[in-house]
């Protein structure tokens, strides 16, 4: 029915309030639920009973893992995720990223008694726990994202060339190198215009504003997963943006990008805690007039101490397999205060380091003027 107000026809409309959630479909449940992300749908899981008991939908957290990490798409990594536990499960273990606030503070005195604690076998490791662990228990689940767009996904099982308790990986510096060892034959990674990449007009105009460097720095995301099959466990070991990095390193038309997490490696090395080094690297393959092409050279994970060394094979096992228990947060911030402060700490041991070696050759050079003196004295 219509009435008239002030000359104009109105219509009369009455609403039926829902009740409860409970009135709802379930078919009109999911279709709420599928619209989420997977931060928004794990709220509204909490909401109400029937959105709880949607929200365990192997379905909807399909839909949330390949929108994020394009990689899980994969069969055998749809296979392996159901054997760690489902998709919801490996959501809520690889979205937040690792946070450690225990990095120890520095005193003046932690250099001079740091070498002298180190023993053999907590350099290389206590060799009856290592062989619990196997490189082929970890498997590395990667997509780099550019502006939203996936530009490179690869999955890498085990630990290419780790084989054999004996062998030089578990003495050797650790470094896994994507690039070379991935099993997927796909075409190199390309950024160009078409991607959002501005122009880079000439070598000069970059080195003055730096735009093409802070375009792919501000533009670029890494995630890498790393899953060990044996504890059913997984872990984001990258900080998603760009925490460093370095535009024209080595040569001019390189770009270096650094990524990362601090891991606890308490009771496994003297430094407590070591740095999850992610190299991302990109070359200019084609710079003409409007015309730009970045090409990914180089994508590795190491993992380095409190002096700047890089750890070895065996300990980087026993690091990583800790690292999967790690505490973890939705904020960024957290995460990159956690990388400030390892940085912080970082510096200011080599610093301390530099001024006792520098205290060293101040006490070796008047220790041999005082012994030439003393000679010259003795023959006169």
């Amino acid at each position: 029915m219509g009435t008239v107000v002030d000359g104009k026809r109105t219509l009369k409309m009455s609403v039926s309030s829902v009740d409860s959630m409970a009135s709802l479909s379930s078919d009109l449940c999911y279709d709420i639920l599928r619209r989420l992300d997977g931060a928004n749908l794990a709220i509204a899981a909490c909401t109400c009973a029937a959105f709880s008991s949607i929200s365990k939908e192997e379905r909807l957290w399909e839909d949330v893992c390949s929108s994020m990490w394009p990689s899980t798409n994969r069969n055998d990594v749809k296979n392996l995720i159901s054997s760690v536990g489902g998709l919801k499960k490996f959501y809520a273990d690889c979205f937040p990223l690792i946070v450690n606030k225990d990095v120890p503070e520095f005193h003046c005195n932690d250099y001079y008694d740091y070498p002298q604690e180190w023993t053999e076998a907590d350099y290389y490791g206590d060799e009856d726990e290592v062989e619990n662990i196997s490189p082929s228990d970890f498997v590395s689940i990667v997509d780099i994202r550019y502006r939203e767009k996936t530009i490179c996904s690869k999955v890498v099982w085990g630990i290419p060339y780790a084989n054999g308790s004996s062998g030089w990986f578990y003495n050797c510096p650790f470094r896994l190198d994507l690039l070379a060892n991935s099993e997927q034959e796909a075409d190199d990674v390309v950024l160009s215009l078409s991607d959002g990449l501005p122009p880079r007009w000439s070598i000069d105009r970059e080195r003055k504003d730096g735009k093409l460097w802070h375009e792919l720095r501000d533009g670029i995301r890494l995630s890498w997963i790393l899953v060990n099959k044996k504890t059913k466990r997984a872990a984001n070991l990258s900080s998603w943006s760009p925490i460093g990095g370095q535009r024209h390193w080595p040569t001019d038309n390189d770009f270096l990008m650094r990524f990362g997490s601090i891991l606890p490696a308490k009771d496994i090395l003297p430094c407590q805690v070591v740095e999850c080094i992610l190299i991302m690297k990109f070359k200019v393959v084609a710079s003409d007039n409007s015309l730009t092409s970045l090409k990914l050279t180089e994508l590795s994970m190491q993992l380095g101490d409190m002096e700047g060394s890089h750890v070895n094979g065996r300990n980087s096992l026993l690091v990583l397999r800790e690292a999967l228990n790690c505490p973890r947060s939705k904020n960024y911030s957290e995460a990159l205060e956690s990388c400030q402060l390892y940085s912080r700490v970082q510096s200011e041991l080599k610093e301390e380091k530099m001024r006792y070696e520098n205290r060293l050759d101040t006490m070796w050079i008047l220790g041999s003027i005082a012994a030439c003196a003393t000679f010259c004295l003795y023959c006169l």
